[in-house]
């Protein structure tokens, strides 16, 4: 079939463009520029794949003036790095971007209180040293969801999968918004990673950059100075400064348009549409400073979904709440100081009960609700709980046995667990020093007892917070500390009854007989791990409790 195809791309300050392809054997076709800034031509092409890019006479400052150039659409759906061009589709007339066909868009997806994120990197997410096969792609993602779901894992957060340079990367200097990274395979395995992960109750997050791009992306190539700042948005502040910033205060008068803010617009609106995700993690959101913008592009995300639950998360560090609903523009915020606190405590270094109970209950640092925060123990830029214990002389069973008290933490503190992929059999690997290096996840670590061990911890804390309603509360009461002893006992719970306790040792020491005052009253206590039940006496609970250990009771 033959359709007539639009080919268009804006550049208002720009004088002449052309279009070339492989349906005209690259025979240069001038294009028309219309008012409304945009170079135009419609040509006629029957169904098929075809290569086709754009030469434009420059209004970079890093050309010479009106210097013809040969760019990449910026807006090209499929791209080929390697020739530099971009790949349109055409089938019975009309472009598309491939044929897949959503199966799963009606299974239900959890609500936001309900989550547990796993943040992944798809190149690093399968395979390993001992693997004969290359993986790290999107279709192999897909063969560990039977294993996420074993898991209790309902949402998995994708670091960037926009086509950036090379075939490794972490994927945070992007040069393509609309192009995945064709390392990982095509768009349609993509959609399907997406569905299968929908077929399996386990919603999609993207890593959105919209703070900053790749040198060489085609914006930076037509006019550089429209779509991004001239200087370094940030000078006292170089070490955060990651590539070519988009200026969101720019206006075009003439025009009536915010370049940067339509762009970036058009590339939220294209995939929650294209790729049916379900919530942003929106990267770098400190150094993007722009609360207007970043309200108005939320929702944009939000208006174009089908009826199911989206959230809108901000990567700001420091972690603050004024970037939170319901004064900030998004739906909640990485909880960098969960992190901060948690961690020295767990390792033993400190015990501050202030900066504890602040990251325990986030109300005290101005978040509004549990899904304010999003909660990790570590990330793809930081280190993962057994690297940072290995690094303080803590090691084998001791470490197994930290790291089940810092999971009890997460998962039964207000706000959202989040797992950096790996973290619950023990990965130690440290974080990639550069992000060309690939760091597969050792996956052999899960044949070993202790590692499967601790998996099957995470896997029935998982399950209990997915399970137990109280945990997915706003509710939190700290009832009997003892800073001593290093103790710290606190109970969550919800308006229809459901309680739960969690006792934490942070001492090096075992406390035997231990009597803690101001239980919480229910009319039957149980032993959350032996599955046993728990008689209060008069004065409360008395109980042993091993060192670095937390012992958690449900209200039955």
């Amino acid at each position: 079939m033959v359709g007539s195809i639009d080919f268009k791309f804006f550049a208002p300050r720009n004088q002449k463009a052309s279009l070339l392809g492989s349906f005209f054997d690259w025979q240069e076709m001038p294009m028309k520029k219309n008012e409304d800034g945009y170079f135009y031509i419609q040509i006629n092409l029957a169904d098929g794949i075809y290569q086709y890019k754009f030469r434009v006479q420059s209004q970079s400052p890093n050309f010479s003036p009106d210097q013809w150039l040969d760019v990449i659409d910026p807006y090209a759906t499929d791209v080929d790095e390697q020739q530099k061009v971009g790949l349109v589709q055409i089938k019975n007339g009309k472009k598309i971007v491939d044929s897949y066909s959503w199966q799963y868009d009606n299974i239900p997806l959890p609500n936001n209180d309900e989550l547990v994120i796993y943040e992944m990197h798809v190149a690093d997410f399968t395979g390993g040293e001992v693997d004969s096969e290359k993986r790290g792609k999107y279709l192999d993602a897909i063969e560990k969801l039977d294993y996420l779901q074993e898991l209790g894992i309902n949402a998995v957060e994708l670091m960037p999968v926009n086509e950036y340079p090379g075939d490794y990367s972490w994927g945070y200097k992007v040069r393509h918004f609309f192009a995945t990274e064709s390392s990982y395979g095509s768009t349609a395995d993509l959609k399907r990673l997406i569905d299968e992960c929908h077929s399996r109750g386990i919603r999609v997050f993207m890593d959105g950059i919209y703070n900053h791009t790749d040198e060489e992306c085609p914006l930076m190539l037509i006019d550089r100075n429209y779509w991004y700042y001239e200087y370094m948005h940030y000078p006292e502040d170089p070490d955060n400064y990651w590539g070519p910033e988009f200026n969101y205060d720019n206006y075009d008068e003439k025009l009536d348009v915010k370049p940067a803010w339509q762009y970036v617009g058009d590339v939220v609106r294209f995939w929650v549409q294209e790729y049916h995700i379900d919530g942003i993690r929106f990267d770098a959101v400190r150094q993007l400073a722009n609360f207007e913008f970043l309200h108005w592009l939320a929702q944009q995300a939000k208006k174009n979904t089908v009826k199911k639950p989206f959230y809108n998360i901000a990567e700001h560090i420091p972690d603050t709440s004024e970037v939170t609903a319901p004064e900030g523009p998004l739906d909640a915020c990485w909880h960098e100081s969960f992190h901060y606190f948690i961690i020295p405590h767990v390792c033993g270094e400190k015990f501050e009960l202030d900066h504890l109970k602040q990251v325990l209950d986030p109300r005290q640092q101005g978040y509004k609700t549990a899904t304010n925060v999003i909660n990790y123990l570590s990330t793809h830029d930081r280190e993962r709980l057994f690297r940072e214990l290995g690094d303080r002389g803590i090691f084998h069973e001791a470490a197994f046995t930290r790291a089940k008290l810092a999971a009890v933490l997460l998962m039964t503190a207000v706000g959202i667990p989040m797992l950096w992929m790996g973290e619950e059999f023990g990965e130690h690997k440290r974080k990639s020093e550069k992000v060309t290096q690939p760091k597969k996840i050792a996956w052999p670590l899960l044949e070993k007892p202790e590692n499967r061990d601790l998996f099957d911890y995470y896997k029935k804390l998982i399950a209990l917070r997915k399970h137990n309603s109280a945990l997915q509360s706003d509710n939190i009461e700290f009832f009997h500390e003892d800073a001593q002893a290093k103790l710290l006992s606190y109970v969550r719970w919800d308006n229809q009854g459901s309680q739960v306790v969690v006792v934490v040792n942070f001492a090096d020491h075992n406390f035997t007989n231990y009597q803690i005052s101001n239980f919480p009253k229910a009319e039957n206590w149980q032993d959350w791990l032996t599955n046993t039940p728990v008689k209060l006496s008069e004065d409360g609970l008395v109980t042993d409790i091993q060192p670095y250990t937390a012992k958690i009771f449900i209200a039955r």
